[in-house]
């Protein structure tokens, strides 16, 4: 759990990867600052021909160069996150923070900085007095050094300019919102109910607040079996949890109270089982990233900006992810120790939450608009054709209740009875 948390914390931090970039040049530049080459040897005509002074001239440059480099990247990073934050979503900047072209952008000026000014205190100094002996392949690196920063500022440029258009940003979220939905989205058992809480059960409270990011139960698990406990957790992964209120409840065989001492143990198996921080993350929160996406256009169709493709693009993003958790089972988590007893209930989302999620507000604001409502429509028969007849069912509930918006918000017959129709068919298919 801590390992995990801190893989996702770095992920994030802006800080983490160019920290890594100055330790490598450091160790780099005194490295190859103990490397001469004869001025006999073939390779001595590649390295930097200039005199000492030459050469601290030239990392003064590089420096001064980097420093201004580095300002005008960090000022096109913020501009950026603000447009982010204010024309999209501000749910959207952990996205931005976690893109590795722009830690590694970052990483190649920093180091540069670094290597560049670490030379000055050895190149044309020795013992504090002028020399002109000086490592000419530590000087040769930076210039190397300077020219890939070159390549990666233009680079950087081009990916900037990219990732903060709208196809672009979007296109992210479904992608990594569908990596979890592949690989860390856990099925429940829809025909399975939270069971009943005896009054006699001890609470386990949460011990901070802020929103569950991830749950890893083996050890909690294991920790139920070996006590004869059953439990089942209050909130779901994505959910908000405040200090001291209920995170799980546990209690023993036929309801009775758990020991003192077994609470302990249970206390500390889910302090190392659900993890809790101050947002919420894409680890194991698909809900997250449908949120990001129903942000998008929500905000595409509110008065300000008045956007409604921004709106159809964002949900047809959306009817993708929906389609694939269309073919998954939702519900609650049942776990069960080795011998089959169930041990752990866990709260999970069911589909209506997540389809309301996805396209609940896009079809309360978007609702008077026909291209809209089609794209809504294209969703749904969409969604409907990968799940079950239990997930068809609930396709179907959302049609009717925008069929109703339709026919209260669309006050022309001529765009109102075509959309209705097209509705006519996409709920016939339900059937």
């Amino acid at each position: 759990m801590k390992r995990d948390a801190l893989r996702e914390y770095l992920a994030s931090a802006l800080w983490a990867m160019p920290t890594a970039a100055v330790v490598l040049a450091l160790i780099a530049g005194t490295v190859l600052s103990a490397i001469r080459f004869d001025s006999a040897s073939p390779l001595a005509a590649l390295l930097f021909q200039g005199t000492s002074d030459d050469a601290r001239s030239l990392l003064i440059g590089i420096s001064s160069t980097m420093i201004t480099v580095i300002a005008l990247v960090l000022g096109l990073t913020l501009v950026a996150l603000q447009l982010a934050s204010t024309q999209f979503s501000p749910r959207l900047l952990r996205n931005f923070l976690r893109d590795i072209p722009n830690q590694v952008t970052l990483s190649v000026f920093v180091a540069t900085f670094a290597y560049s000014t670490a030379g000055l205190y050895t190149v044309g100094i020795l013992g504090g007095q002028r020399t002109v002996d000086y490592p000419r392949l530590a000087v040769s690196g930076a210039l190397l050094l300077l020219f890939v920063s070159l390549v990666t500022l233009v680079f950087f440029v081009h990916h900037l300019s990219h990732s903060i258009q709208v196809d672009q940003v979007m296109r992210s979220v479904e992608t990594a919102t569908l990596r979890v939905v592949r690989h860390s989205f856990v099925e429940g058992d829809p025909s399975v109910e939270l069971p009943r809480v005896p009054v006699s059960a001890a609470a386990v409270a949460a011990p901070r607040s802020g929103y569950v990011q991830a749950f890893h139960l083996e050890a909690l698990v294991g920790v139920l079996a070996r006590r004869d406990l059953t439990a089942v957790f209050g909130p779901m992964v994505g959910e908000h949890v405040t200090e001291g209120a209920p995170l799980l409840r546990v209690w023993g065989p036929g309801g009775s109270a758990p020991e003192e001492r077994d609470r302990h143990d249970v206390a500390r198996a889910v302090a190392q089982s659900a993890r809790i921080g101050y947002e919420r993350t894409l680890e194991q929160d698909v809900a997250f990233g449908i949120r990001q996406l129903a942000d998008v256009a929500s905000k595409a169709l509110s008065p300000a900006i008045n956007d409604p493709y921004t709106a159809i693009q964002a949900v047809d993003h959306l009817s993708s992810v929906l389609s694939a958790l269309a073919s998954r089972r939702h519900g609650t988590q049942v776990l069960r120790d080795a011998a089959g007893t169930v041990r752990l209930h866990v709260p999970g989302r069911d589909f209506a939450y997540l389809l309301d999620l996805a396209l609940g507000q896009v079809r309360r604001y978007g609702a008077n608009e026909p291209r809209v409502v089609r794209a809504l429509l294209r969703a749904a028969r969409d969604v409907a054709w990968f799940g079950d007849p239990v997930h068809r069912a609930v396709v179907r509930r959302y049609v009717e209740v925008l069929v109703d918006d339709v026919e209260r918000m669309v006050p022309q017959a001529a765009d109102r009875e075509p959309l209705l129709q097209e509705a006519a068919g996409v709920i016939e298919t339900l059937l």
